[in-house]
């Protein structure tokens, strides 16, 4: 960061740059409310809609009923009608709750209208382990929605996306879910002061690289940035892939990658059986199969439901240690 950047940005939080997204949208668009549990009065579940109630009134920070199937439902419904909603579902176990409306109504109203009904929702919802609150609030279970034709779906792994997600997401014609890595609210880092909306449409390389591919996105981004520093230590160039948006996906910088460093390593908090790591090396298999030196690798959470006890919960989901090994089993010790 050059003198004039790290003037311009600013100390924050990933769940402070939630919220100033929030407001942002809010404040730019009449037709934006946000409803869901807790984020009126309470403030939101992890604080990111803190202050947004006394600031816009209860029209428009909505608390409702503890019925995801309804409050999604009615965010469809307002959709359809002309506003721009923003629901957001506590975690990402209990919007199975709300699975129907999702796939069965905002993901195929256009498609079954013949183009004449949109639904310009955006659900946002925390997901993923790591804070020992056990196997009914830990899940992963990003695979699920991105199966969905109809919706796109997003995971902000910094900041920036953190903070510029959202106001894209909101002028999407169709249905956009955010995933929101629970363990990454409290994630500090700076912000540029500037900073705004971002595209959605694109994976990031987030190192350079010229020995291995890895590819992660959400919580997991920062696991394999920390295994990509220890892979140096051993002389080993890893290159770090944010997917960011998981339907539909980047192939083209995905293999833009494999092609030149050759190797791949897919890191997933999902569980490995029918995984988004398995969809990511299927497309790498289908189109770039002649550009690998090595078989693909996945580092997934093992199958288990999420444990409670802190060294079980850590043991069952991919860790740097764990992606290093992986990549070992590619390249070989080096140095």
């Amino acid at each position: 960061m050059n003198t004039n950047e790290a003037v311009s940005a600013r100390k924050t939080t990933y769940r402070e740059a939630v919220r100033a997204a929030l407001r942002e949208a809010l404040q730019k668009d009449e037709r934006v409310f946000l409803m869901g549990e807790d984020v009126g009065k309470y403030g939101g579940s992890y604080a990111c809609s803190l202050g947004l109630l006394e600031e816009f009134g209860p029209e428009r920070v909505r608390d409702t009923p503890l019925s995801e199937a309804a409050f999604v439902g009615a965010g469809i419904g307002a959709a359809i009608a002309g506003m721009r909603p923003i629901v957001e579902i506590m975690t990402v176990n209990f919007s199975l709750l709300a699975l129907d409306q999702i796939l069965n109504n905002a993901a195929t109203l256009r498609h079954m209208s013949g183009g004449q009904v949109g639904v310009p929702l955006v659900i946002r919802m925390a997901t993923g382990a790591g804070r020992q609150v056990a196997a009914q609030h830990s899940h992963s279970l990003e695979n699920y929605y991105a199966h969905i034709p109809g919706v796109k779906v997003l995971a902000p792994a910094t900041l920036e996306d953190a903070r510029g997600m959202l106001w894209t997401a909101l002028q999407d014609p169709d249905p956009v879910i955010l995933f929101e890595h629970a363990t990454l609210y409290g994630v500090e880092g700076e912000l540029p002061a500037e900073a705004g909306a971002v595209p959605i449409d694109r994976a990031a390389v987030r190192r350079s690289g010229k020995d291995v591919t890895l590819i992660a996105y959400g919580g997991t981004m920062a696991k394999a940035l920390d295994a990509a520093r220890m892979l140096g230590e051993q002389q080993i160039d890893a290159e770090v892939i944010d997917l960011r948006t998981l339907r539909p996906l980047d192939e083209a910088t995905l293999l833009a990658s494999v092609a030149k460093t050759r190797r791949a390593v897919v890191v997933d908090e999902g569980w490995k059986t029918g995984s988004l790591a398995a969809e990511v090396c299927t497309r790498i298999v289908e189109k770039g199969f002649y550009d690998l030196d090595a078989p693909l690798a996945r580092v997934c959470t093992e199958e288990v439901p999420i444990p409670y006890a802190k060294h079980l919960e850590e043991a069952a989901l991919p860790q740097p240690s764990k992606i290093v090994d992986a990549v070992l089993g590619l390249v070989g010790p080096r140095g």
